[in-house]
């Protein structure tokens, strides 16, 4: 344990001090800790020591995913949904089902899975992280619509996927009806914490009884979160709908705590993210991806570049997108933190394709981690020569391109100001 939180603060430190630099280039914070719980990991240096079934996993991942989903949940409140819903909506209603299904055929007729443990993988593999993104959404250069279309995306299809991954991870573990009916009970009890807590929590604060200090009040959303954990371990709710429940209703009833929580919450989940892809990093070795065979390699390519750009593509036919702007959503579909925790349930899972899954599922996301996260400075640099042309600049052009030099008349970009007309 010792060696693991060493590891993780020197990965930390040496991400805090190139931060600005990654920003800028292809370097990555990501892939930083992806790589460097690889080469810690006992394969390779022996450093840090763990195995799928160590609990530090198990409670990590699980604490990871509830505050990612919790702070995706505050990107997807119904205001903001309302606001520009026709892109999002177009990847989310349908690039999200088609990406499952052609992932699920790629895996069930290139890696020869059966059908339920295909749209198990498929599930998995489905959900985007805009981590892996970072220098494309946040760049101010990029259209604006393919940046909140990519945001939104990324921070509801965690939540959106939830329940097909529980679902077909109970069908392939041999679930009966009984069984299922219970696991939509736990997806219902989640749901109704995930919206009462925080529903409860903001009307009592805007009563005369109470008054929030301008200090103390990031911290309350953090309490609605961990009053939600809390009360989804104690009754069994599904945690983590529930925490993305929260997460919209927050976002949705309560706007003034987003913005009070929205720093201090993204730099929770960031931090458990970081140490969730330190930990996943070490559970790989150079053995583990030699296992995944050629088949395994060719599934995890084809699921980057052939499921999510086709999915894409057929999903925004007639969308008004530019093509670079189209072909800038179907390359960004990286397989992030979402898929890493829903591959490790699986693992823990037992059901007797849960190795191959894994072996699987690690193979793409060490991909994407690496392709994705180094390509988005390349691809957000590519809109630069979108901007707007100054009118000087084509009348220099106009007068260069003359010959004479004269300026075309009809040339509306050099009309002088005294001319006539529209």
């Amino acid at each position: 344990m010792s060696a693991l939180l060493t590891a993780f603060a020197v990965l930390l430190l040496v991400a805090v001090l190139i931060s600005s630099l990654a920003h800028r280039t292809i370097l990555s914070t990501a892939a930083l800790f992806l790589v460097g719980g690889f080469l810690l990991g006992d394969g390779v240096g022996g450093v840090v020591v763990l195995r799928p079934g160590d609990p530090v996993v198990a409670t990590l991942a699980e604490l990871a995913l509830f505050a990612v989903l919790f702070t995706d949940g505050m990107h997807a409140g119904w205001p903001d949904l309302r606001s520009a819903w026709r892109l999002p909506g177009r990847a989310l209603g349908w690039g999200l089902p088609l990406t499952l299904l052609v992932t699920a055929l790629l895996a069930r007729y290139i890696v020869g899975l059966g059908w339920t443990e295909s749209l198990l993988i498929a599930a998995v593999l489905t959900p985007t992280d805009p981590v892996f993104a970072a220098a494309l959404v946040g760049n101010e250069r990029v259209p604006p619509r393919l940046r909140h279309l990519l945001n939104v995306e990324s921070g509801v299809n965690d939540g959106l996927i939830l329940p097909f991954v529980v679902l077909f991870l109970a069908i392939a573990q041999g679930s009966d009806d009984l069984h299922l009916g219970e696991l939509g009970g736990e997806l219902a009890l989640g749901l109704v914490i995930g919206v009462a807590v925080p529903w409860a929590a903001i009307m009592l604060e805007r009563t005369r009884l109470f008054a929030i200090s301008a200090k103390y009040e990031p911290l309350n959303a953090v309490a609605i979160g961990l009053l939600v954990l809390a009360l989804g371990k104690a009754t069994h709710g599904n945690l983590f709908l529930a925490a993305f429940a929260a997460g919209v209703t927050v976002a949705t009833i309560g706007q003034q705590h987003r913005e009070a929580f929205e720093q201090f919450g993204e730099l929770i989940a960031e931090l458990l993210k970081l140490a969730a892809l330190l930990v996943f990093g070490a559970l790989l070795s150079p053995t583990f991806l030699g296992d995944v065979g050629w088949a395994g390699w060719l599934f995890a390519l084809l699921a980057l570049i052939v499921a999510r750009p086709v999915a894409i593509w057929v999903s925004f036919l007639r969308s008004g997108l530019t093509a670079r702007e189209q072909a800038a959503v179907m390359w960004f579909g990286p397989k992030g933190f979402a898929s890493v925790v829903y591959g490790l349930l699986v693992l823990e899972s037992g059901i007797p394709a849960a190795d191959e899954i894994f072996h699987l599922v690690a193979a793409t996301i060490a991909l994407s981690i690496l392709a994705h996260s180094s390509t988005d400075v390349v691809v957000a640099r590519g809109f630069d020569d979108e901007r707007e042309t100054p009118t000087w600049h084509g009348r220099l052009r106009s007068l260069l391109h003359t010959p004479g030099g004269q300026a075309e008349e009809n040339d509306p970009a050099v009309r002088r100001p005294d001319d006539d007309g529209p």
